[in-house]
């Protein structure tokens, strides 16, 4: 395997553990506890960044199979990560609002932030790709 087929998965590896440490910085400026919540920020980052890495590999082997169907697939494989972070929210949702407002908060903008980094991923791989034939 070659270093352009690692390079994604290092472009996204670097901008996660960038986003960990300004996310753990804000933790510590604001004095949130963390570590009473139901799942640690680290086992949260891990998480999206295994569905992140799956995604991203998915819309690689589409692309190379069918360039066509890449937005399709990255919609479908979005959406299966949806229900799957629901699943992993459930817990969350039926712990008293008091207790757990800010863990709530933290895994929404955690989601978004990863499906932000996997939207830009995509549009960048479909633009790549259609400056090459113009």
């Amino acid at each position: 395997m070659s270093f352009k087929t690692f390079n994604p998965f290092l472009g996204l590896f670097s901008i996660v553990f960038l986003i960990y440490i300004v996310h753990k910085l804000v933790f510590f400026a604001f004095n949130v506890n963390d570590g009473s919540f139901f799942y640690s920020l680290e086992i949260l980052y891990l998480f999206f960044f295994v569905l992140s890495i799956i995604i991203v590999k998915v819309v690689l082997i589409v692309k190379e199979k069918s360039f066509d169907n890449v937005g399709m697939s990255f919609l479908l494989a979005t959406s299966i990560k949806m229900i799957i972070c629901y699943l992993i929210l459930r817990p969350l949702l039926q712990l008293p609002k008091t207790n757990s407002a800010t863990e709530r908060i933290n895994f929404f903008i955690l989601f978004t932030v990863f499906l932000a980094i996997e939207t830009v991923f995509t549009i960048r791989l479909v633009n790549e790709n259609q400056k090459s034939t113009l």
